[in-house]
């Protein structure tokens, strides 16, 4: 009797452990089928690879991450000089596809593999996409005309009546002033590449940017001062922009951004702009 109780429970623990292996084995529902078989899933980073190309979508609008000129159509920037590198590292041409910020998540994966150029990580674009790990720390603060940088140290300042926040539509720059701003005039100007000549001729008071980019503008007018950008009104991240599900091409490109975040890569790119 003894030993048909113990080889009774050994089937047992023989089924339990089983099925506790099928649980495990199971794969999270991604997005990507994966073959529990050994065989290769199926990811973006296969399909770039088979077709010979890698398709970046970028605004072109936001220095020093991404710039499109527009009489010679070329492009620069921290981000597309990534890019760039990541073109080569993969062993594939790079393909830039022009987008606009009210475009981004739209274009995202219909037009293009991943998105570049000073892409601000918030929660709502996680709930449609995938980051990468975060390549700058940033945030929102003032540039405005130096003489009237003591005017706007602080948003209780800039929320009167009266002043003029100029905002490129379609991300975070306008998010932020429609949610802090109820007593200034809000003024949407929709080309970010002369929006601050705006600044310059007195068609507005000021612009809340990332602080980034208030740096390289203030380099670019020597009219215009970067207000605080090393305490900024609020605390976010840059980073790449993928499209969700594929974790595949996700670990991947992660990988690509640490190896060139430490070999000297990133700094190298972003030297000329930065400083």
């Amino acid at each position: 009797m003894r030993n048909r109780t113990i080889a009774f429970g050994v089937a047992i623990l023989a089924v339990l452990g089983f099925g506790a292996a099928s649980a495990v084995a199971a794969p999270a529902d991604t997005g990507s089928r994966v073959e529990l078989a050994g065989g290769p899933a199926e990811s973006r980073l296969d399909a770039i690879k088979d077709r010979g190309s890698v398709q970046v979508c970028s605004t072109g609008d936001y220095r020093p991450f991404t710039y499109l000129d527009p009489e010679t159509g070329e492009w620069s920037g921290i981000d597309l000089d990534m890019a760039g590198d990541m073109a080569k590292r993969l062993g594939v041409d790079l393909e830039i596809v022009e987008t606009t910020w009210s475009n981004l998540m739209d274009d995202l994966g219909k037009r293009c593999d991943l998105a570049v150029g000073g892409v601000s990580i918030t929660l709502e674009r996680a709930e449609q996409a995938f980051f990468t790990e975060a390549i700058l720390q940033d945030g929102k603060t003032p540039i405005t005309r130096c003489e009237n940088v003591d005017k706007f140290q602080t948003l209780e300042q800039i929320d009167q009546p009266g002043v003029r926040a100029i905002v490129n539509p379609g991300g975070t720059n306008e998010e932020f002033a429609d949610t802090n701003l109820k007593q200034a005039t809000i003024v949407r100007h929709p080309d970010n590449n002369t929006i601050f000549e705006e600044i310059v001729a007195g068609n507005a008071d000021l612009m809340i940017t990332d602080a980034a980019e208030t740096k390289w503008q203030a380099n670019e007018h020597p009219e215009l001062c970067s207000v605080h950008p090393e305490e900024p009104f609020t605390f976010s991240e840059k980073a790449y922009l993928l499209p969700r599900g594929d974790v595949i091409f996700q670990q991947w490109v992660d990988q690509w951004l640490n190896i060139a975040r430490n070999d000297g890569t990133y700094d190298r790119f972003a030297e000329p702009w930065l400083g």
